[in-house]
């Protein structure tokens, strides 16, 4: 009687899906159901039970059920799948157990679970690199998917020893692309120490910080403070609000000729201009909001900055902002704590005398400078050697220093600044001391380009009206 009701079904589901496997597997489906007779009656009771337990009611035809684990049947696009938590079995899927009446592990094909991988079969998987390599368990693997482009559903078992048996699933075909988002440190790191990483991961896109300031990249600009905007439900930013936030990007960006892309602080700067709005009940963004809005910010972070103008003003950080002065000279530095830098004057101070010694960096004799200062005080001593010792030698000793510096100091910015200092003292033609100096200098006495001269020059400005 049930012969012939499951050739019926079965030669069906042939027809439907043919296949090797697929035929296979539906002649072990046709034995197994012809076999096992008992699975058509339902569970009676036994001796001593009114109605049977419910682990003898199990489903009876539970293990030819089918376990869908991934169903892009719908999908009219490449699938571009970006996983937030990479863990193990996220990433990989899961094979997961459970325990029975009888405190066994046990499991089935039922429990297989698809992860991030296959979900992205076909199209991509956008995975940030730092997470990857801190989450324990995942980089081999992952080379291992990437470089044989077979995906096995397991479970993670950092206790081996002690995990219960379980099934074994046949592998998976995939073909996936692996882009991950990270640091060029990163990158680097990876490219050096580990050799499959140059195989597997092979190409490389670099992202730049700032764009050329143009009106499309204005435009740009405007459009992702609307998506901030609207997304959020923010209040609308007005022409002088739009423009306050590109200057603020001109800003980050350091050049006046570029914009940042660094978006994140400037969704930050967006909301908190909106906030501000919001708080005198106006009805758009303005070019005040925005500025308040970076007022607050640095006000946050600058308490080194406040701190070391406090010395300025109490006169414990020596600087002079007026008169002339031999040998004594104005440089700009700048102080970067990460987040926030901002500029100060240092007061630098030569005293040169007859000797052979040359150029004397007490910096460096004092182990306070960085490699890059101590190349630029040598480039100047090339220099000096170059304009005044070509018929004779340079019988001169000069010493230099950054007055009140005891944290050390590092860049070839005030090479300069020196060179100024040391002919002072040799001419004894006084310096005006409301003038700051900065730039290197090369071998041949040129000037050359410099950075942050926005924030030495207000940092300058900021201590010179105080002093005054």
């Amino acid at each position: 009687m049930v012969a012939p009701l499951v050739t019926d079904k079965v030669n069906l589901l042939k027809r439907r899906y043919p296949g090797d496997k697929t035929l296979l597997y539906l002649e072990e489906v046709e034995e197994a159901l012809a076999a096992d007779l008992d699975r058509y009656r339902e569970a009676q009771p036994r001796r001593g039970e009114e109605e049977a337990p419910a682990y003898r009611k199990r489903e009876p035809f539970e293990e030819f059920s089918v376990n869908l684990i991934l169903d892009n049947s719908e999908s009219r696009h490449i699938p571009i799948v970006e996983e937030k938590s990479p863990s193990y079995r996220n990433l990989f899927g899961s094979l997961e157990r459970v325990v029975d009446r009888y405190g066994y592990w046990r499991t089935d094909f039922t429990r297989i679970f698809s992860g991030s991988l296959l979900k992205a079969d076909g199209g991509f998987l956008v995975i940030n690199a730092l997470d990857v390599l801190t989450e324990p368990g995942i980089w081999y693997p992952l080379k291992r998917v990437l470089r044989n482009g077979e995906l096995e559903a397991a479970q993670y078992d950092p206790f081996y020893m002690m995990a219960g048996s379980g099934i074994k699933p046949e592998t998976i075909p995939i073909n996936v692309k692996v882009v991950l988002i990270g640091e060029s440190y990163l990158y680097g790191l990876l490219w050096r120490l580990d050799e499959d990483f140059k195989k597997v991961f092979k190409v490389k896109a670099e992202f730049d910080s700032v764009m050329p300031l143009t009106k499309t990249a204005l435009k740009d600009y405007f459009s992702f403070v609307r998506l901030i905007v609207d997304s959020e439900a923010l209040l609308h930013f007005d022409l002088s609000g739009l423009q306050a936030v590109a200057e603020y990007g001109r800003r980050l960006a350091g050049h006046r000729e570029k914009l940042s892309v660094r978006f994140t602080l400037l969704a930050d700067i967006i909301r908190e201009a909106a906030v501000v709005a919001a708080e005198r009940k106006a009805k758009t963004v303005s070019r005040a909001d925005v500025e308040s809005a970076v007022v607050h910010k640095r006000h946050r972070i600058n308490l080194v900055e406040d701190k070391i103008q406090e010395l300025f003003d109490q006169q414990t950080l020596l600087v002079t902002t007026t008169g002339t002065a031999v040998g004594q000279i104005n440089g700009l530095s700048v102080y970067d704590l990460g987040e926030y830098q901002f500029g100060r004057p240092s007061r630098i101070t030569v005293n040169t005398s007859l000797g052979k010694a040359g150029v004397i960096s007490i910096e460096r004799e004092a182990d306070l400078s960085g490699p890059i200062h101590d190349k630029g005080v040598l480039i100047l001593s090339g220099y000096l050697r170059s304009m005044f010792a070509q018929d004779k030698p340079l019988n001169m000793s000069a010493s230099i220093t950054f007055e009140q510096s005891y944290g050390g100091v590092d860049g070839d910015s005030a090479s300069s600044t020196e060179v100024y200092g040391i002919l002072s003292s040799l001419t004894g033609l006084p310096v005006k001391q409301g003038i700051a100096v900065t730039g290197s200098i090369n071998q041949k006495g040129e000037i050359q380009p410099i950075a942050e001269l926005t924030r030495r020059s207000r940092g300058f400005s900021r201590s010179a009206v105080r002093a005054a």
